[in-house]
């Protein structure tokens, strides 16, 4: 008998055992709900920002001081949820009316009670000066999962840099 031929029967076992406790596709099926929550959020948020909901874009994020940003403007790191929401209210001053918030590219990943999402996300409008602002950032952001809930708990925000100039590029697509 073969080394190949001795485990097989382990793994028709094994198999079997799982089919029977309903453990097989339980961690795909559990993972494919998470990513929808997680799509969810990344919706609500979205919507957040484009109604200039300062409320619902902080949903999104863990409520305490555990959360760690490092964003794409000065002072480029954030500590705790009070600080980002400072920063968030800020953000949203700098446009006169309307704006527009969507993503693109989002891909999220699972594991257990971690999961990260990257991305990019634009957003447009019109400035205090009336000037139309529209920026593409590239975001990271890893989700913890907390009573049953899928929040951000470190976002990274930035833009490519043109070497040449050193200047960031805003509308870079992908």
């Amino acid at each position: 008998m073969t080394r190949k031929s001795l485990h097989a029967p382990f793994f028709a076992a094994l198999a079997a055992a799982a089919a029977l406790t309903g453990v097989a596709g339980c961690h795909s099926d559990t993972s494919a709900a998470d990513k929808a929550a997680i799509d969810a959020n990344l919706q609500h948020f979205i919507t957040s920002i484009t109604a200039k909901d300062l409320d619902g874009i902080m949903q999104y994020y863990v409520p305490d001081q555990s959360l760690v940003v490092f964003d794409a403007i000065p002072p480029r790191q954030y500590l705790g949820a009070d600080a980002y929401r400072k920063d968030w209210e800020g953000f949203l001053a700098m446009y006169s009316g309307p704006i527009h918030a969507s993503t693109t590219d989002w891909k999220t990943e699972v594991d257990g009670d971690l999961a990260f999402g990257h991305g990019f996300i634009t957003i447009t409008g019109a400035g205090k000066d009336g000037k139309s602002m529209d920026s593409t950032a590239r975001i990271t952001d890893v989700y913890k999962k907390i009573d049953g809930k899928w929040q951000v708990v470190h976002e990274h925000v930035s833009f490519p840099v043109d070497p040449m100039t050193g200047k960031a590029d805003l509308d870079s697509k992908p």
